[in-house]
């Protein structure tokens, strides 16, 4: 059988590997390697970031609820104060006629007000509930920006990196490293706050 002719595999190997580094393999690589680490941090960020808002909406919403039972406890608080002046009223009508009122007008007066106190401390209570949710949701609702932000970084970054691997400008690539390594740094602030 014929043998067919010889090509030298090792020439060829290295004609091949000058040829991807003229055109920019290994610097293709490194774009590739950075956008995909990039993309993969970017999908965390946003993960975080919604994670964040949501739990901000639930403690806004947890908030909203204590504020309303704080108001009906307001609400319940002033038909008491309501109730012991009708009490004060009628025992005051009573001595206006020159007549000793009756001792269960006081005796309510007097619970009623008792019971006043009691209501405004569960009034005072979920009002201070209310403000811990609040300014847990507003601190959440801080990290959420610092994640979102880094977000928009990271996509950026991606973008310009995907430009770094078409036109093959270094200078390019840096820039997306660059906003890559802001994106970074607003994404773990958060984390330490």
């Amino acid at each position: 059988m014929p043998e067919g002719p010889e090509i030298e595999t090792e020439n060829l190997h290295e004609a091949i590997k000058e040829e991807l580094e003229r055109e920019g393999g290994t610097f293709l690589r490194l774009i590739s390697i950075t956008t995909a680490i990039l993309a993969v941090l970017a999908a965390i960020a946003s993960l975080q970031a919604g994670a964040t808002v949501n739990m901000a909406l639930v403690l806004k919403t947890e908030a909203t609820r204590l504020q309303s039972e704080a108001s009906d406890q307001w609400a319940y608080y002033q038909a008491k104060g309501i109730k012991a002046a009708v009490q004060e009223a009628s025992r005051t009508a009573w001595l206006a006629i020159g007549k000793e009122p009756p001792a269960a007008y006081e005796e309510k007066m007097h619970r009623y007000i008792e019971e006043q106190k009691e209501i405004q401390g569960k009034a005072l209570e979920k009002e201070r509930e209310r403000d811990e949710r609040l300014k847990e949701s507003d601190h959440l609702l801080h990290k959420h920006h610092g994640f979102a932000s880094a977000v928009a970084l990271f996509q950026v970054s991606i973008a310009l990196g995907a430009v770094a691997a078409l036109t093959r400008y270094r200078l390019v690539w840096f820039a997306s490293l660059l906003a890559g390594g802001v994106g970074i740094i607003l994404f773990v602030w958060p984390m330490f706050q």
